[in-house]
């Protein structure tokens, strides 16, 4: 017992030193960030809602522990197992989807939601990781291997998951997978009249999304025009941001998450900014920057076309959502729902995030490997 011991602490030590610090510790930074930022906005939340004015914090403290169980196992994983898993996160989570359409509970106008055992999930944030990690696998193998579909499969499995999303609908969650898919493309090496191909498709969609659905086309106009229709939140927000000053407001003493519904999920970035002020708040987006940047630098080097395709899908993901939400934050975007990567309330969110950003320390760690898919 004492030499299997030894031989698992070993194993992990070893797999610890092979990690990317850069990448761990920012990580962490975040989740600290997420977890203070949640404590200070969920207050006014629960309290509109009449529960326990720790509710959120306690439900995020519940999921932040597997959430880093689950980054760092994933971390250890190597290329084959991390293939292996995703593929059966992906697949679980596409029969979760479809449940969704057929008994999800339809809120603000889309079913994204769906019950398991007492536990609100949304199955799409699973799905993402997931297809970036499967989707890179099959681009790799359609450049390296001859004859195989590569690339065919790619876009099958692509138009199977917007499907799925616009018919919730789910139109930030199906810009964020088709930015994933667009780099992904890039980088495999397709002509890039391929990309806009994507590109003028997706264009299409938002235009039909515009069309079809009430609550898109609220937001589209909201954004264009607010002269026609109240847009509380984001003018709450801006004023929060005007006001914040240097150092804000001073921890708790803000009164913005008292004003806004979303305070501790779409908005957390104003409380950020109203109680700790600028400074903080710009350290927070510069971990973000720090992370796609020093993630894509590794890659730079890297001559294993699946870790290429893969990572680069992943800080796609999560550089686009925080683009997303905090352009919204600034009224730069139109308003989507969109969490911000480790900070905002969620548990889907957190443990998804959890287990991509493992994925990337997993294909990020030092090894020597010859171009190909192992």
């Amino acid at each position: 017992m004492r030499k299997i011991g030894l031989k698992v602490q070993s194993f992990c030590i070893n797999h610890y030193r092979s990690m990317d610090k850069g990448l761990l510790n920012g990580a962490f930074i975040l989740l600290f960030f997420g977890l203070f930022l949640t404590f200070a906005a969920s207050p006014g939340v629960a309290e509109r809602n009449h529960i326990d004015p720790y509710h959120f914090i306690k439900r995020q403290l519940i999921f932040i522990a597997p959430a880093i169980f689950i980054m760092m196992l994933t971390a250890f994983l190597s290329f084959k197992s991390v293939r292996r898993l995703s593929g059966l996160i992906l697949l679980g989570a596409l029969v979760g989807m479809v449940c969704v359409l057929l008994f999800g509970t339809e809120v603000k106008g889309a079913s994204r939601w769906i019950n398991l055992f007492g536990i609100g999930l949304q199955p799409s944030e699973f799905m993402k990781p997931a297809f970036a990690v499967v989707c890179a696998w099959l681009l790799a193998s359609g450049r390296l291997i001859r004859q195989f579909p590569g690339y065919i499969l790619s876009f099958v499995l692509f138009f199977i998951i917007a499907s799925l999303l616009f018919l919730q609908p789910d139109i930030g969650m199906l810009l964020t997978v088709s930015a994933i898919f667009g780099v992904q493309l890039f980088l495999s090496g397709i002509p890039i009249a391929f990309v806009g191909v994507l590109g003028g498709i997706l264009v299409s969609g938002v235009v039909v999304a515009y069309f079809v659905f009430d609550h898109v086309h609220t937001r589209i106009n909201r954004f264009l025009n607010p002269a026609q229709g109240e847009a509380y939140q984001v003018e709450k927000s801006m004023e929060t941001l005007k006001n914040a000053g240097w150092f804000g407001k001073g921890p708790g003493e803000g009164v913005v998450k008292y004003e806004l519904p979303d305070a501790h999920t779409d908005f957390i970035l104003a409380v950020s900014a109203e109680e700790f002020g600028f400074i903080i708040t710009f350290v927070l987006v510069a971990v973000f920057a720090y992370i796609v940047l020093r993630g894509f630098w590794l890659m730079r080097g890297e001559n294993n076309l699946f870790c290429q395709i893969a990572v680069g899908g992943l800080l796609t993901q999560i550089a686009f959502q925080a683009i997303v939400n905090m352009g919204s934050t600034l009224n730069l975007l139109p308003t989507k729902g969109m969490t911000l990567p480790f900070i905002s309330y969620g548990g889907s969110s957190l443990v998804s995030i959890g287990f991509a950003f493992g994925v990337i320390l997993a294909l990020t760690k030092r090894h020597t490997l010859s171009r190909g898919l192992e």
